[in-house]
């Protein structure tokens, strides 16, 4: 079986390309620069409990880079479906937030906004809305 990058051709797949692609980013800044990661995430670990920078590091890191790099490398539309249905799920746990938490703030807002417009890419490209 040969192997080949599957670079994207139409706007729908860049699209959906550009998603993942900021996936993997998010998932390297919280792979290599965790506390910093959970800084701008307005998260910070306690002193006696840092194990929170593992979690960062593992749990967090690992599924953005797992999913975004399977989008990248495999193109398949139902990858980017699942890409767009977790962001989707962030943007809607962000949304309960801000209801249930007292979350209504700017910086919910704009997390709820990047988190649609990174849902919005894929899901557009997979259920054919895009060229």
């Amino acid at each position: 079986m040969e192997f080949a990058f599957p670079w994207p051709m139409t706007p729908g797949e860049w699209w959906a390309w550009s998603s993942a692609a900021v996936t993997v980013l998010f998932g390297l800044v919280l792979l290599f620069a965790p506390r910093v990661s959970l800084r701008i995430l307005r998260l910070q670990p306690v002193e006696t409990r840092q194990e929170a920078v593992a979690e960062a590091r593992a749990t967090m890191a690992g599924f953005y880079l797992g999913l975004g790099m399977c989008c990248i490398l495999l193109a398949q539309p139902l990858l980017y479906l699942a890409l767009g249905f977790s962001w989707l799920f962030t943007a809607f746990g962000r949304i309960i937030s801000m209801l249930s938490d007292q979350g209504n703030k700017l910086y919910n807002w704009v997390w709820l906004f990047l988190a649609l417009v990174l849902a919005g890419l894929p899901l557009a490209f997979a259920f054919g809305f895009s060229g």
